[in-house]
Formats: structure tokens, sequence, C-alpha cells
């Protein structure tokens, strides 16, 4: 059966529940912190995202099921004065992983970058999701470093 990616449309009530379904599977594995999204963390997502600022999303499909899901929002890089992209979220359902799901989800999103004139694509990742972290430099990104006398750039978090 053939992979399909979209770009996903939250007024779409299926791509709605299978962004949601993706989402929430991702959410409460490992990678994700291991516990579900809060229905009212769900429903601010469907209401706020479709009209958000920058806001780029692909859903994959193999036939009528949902397999994986990649949100992105554009930002912009002052050193190069243009916008960049930035993933935030990658999800293949588990029974459907190392299928190539990954890869037709970045591809997408690499078009649609060159396309806009973003300059790069930026995503983080958890240290010890080698699995995540091998595939992100088959496709081709590596650690963000300016001097290698600093070291690679860490991402950090406030939350509020």
């Amino acid at each position: 059966m053939t992979l399909d990616i979209t770009r996903t449309d939250l007024r779409n009530p299926l791509h709605a529940r299978a962004f949601i379904d993706l989402l929430q599977h991702y959410a409460s594995g490992p990678s994700g912190g291991g516990k579900p999204l809060s229905d009212a963390v769900c429903a601010r997502l469907l209401a706020s995202l479709p009209d958000w600022p920058g806001f780029v999303s692909f859903l994959a499909h193999r036939g009528n099921t949902p397999v994986g899901l990649i949100n992105c929002f554009t930002g912009f890089s002052t050193f190069r004065a243009q916008a960049l992209l930035n993933v935030h979220d990658v999800v293949v359902h588990t029974d459907f992983r190392h299928q190539g799901v990954a890869r037709a989800l970045f591809s997408a999103v690499e078009e649609t970058a060159r396309a806009t004139g973003c300059c790069k694509i930026t995503l983080e990742v958890l240290a010890g999701n080698t699995v995540a972290r091998n595939a992100y430099e088959g496709f081709g990104f590596a650690p963000y470093v300016l001097d290698p006398a600093m070291g690679n750039a860490i991402f950090m978090e406030k939350l509020l």
C-alpha cells in the first residue's frame, strides 16, 4: 500500500482526529513524556493551530490509516536574515516504523522550506533517543555549532 503525505488541515474532521490520535500516541510513549495530553490541551490545539501564523504540518497515511505526523513552525534566523522552519513534533506510529514514513514527512517539510525561502530546518531531539538521532543525521541534520571551541548548542526551557 502506498504512503500518502498531505498537508494537515485541522478544519477537516478526519485530519483533526488523525492529528490528535497521533499526538496522543507520541505523548504516551517514552519520547513524549509517557502520558497523554489532556482533553483541554487537545481542544486548544484544534482551536488555535488552524490560524496560528507559521504552522506547517503534514500527515502520512497508508490507505485510510494515519501512520505519521510532523508539526513545524516558522522562525527567523538573525544570522542569515531569513525564515527558518523548526520541526516541533515527529510522530511515526509504532506499527509503521522503519518503513520510510519519517523520511517522507521530512521530504515534504524540506520541499516546503525551500519553496518558502527558508535558510534551514531545525529540530531538537532527546539525547537518549538514538534511533531518532541516527535517522535525523541520515536525513542530513547535524548538531548546531558556531565555534567548535564553544561546543554544541543545548536546547533549554523555562516552564511558565
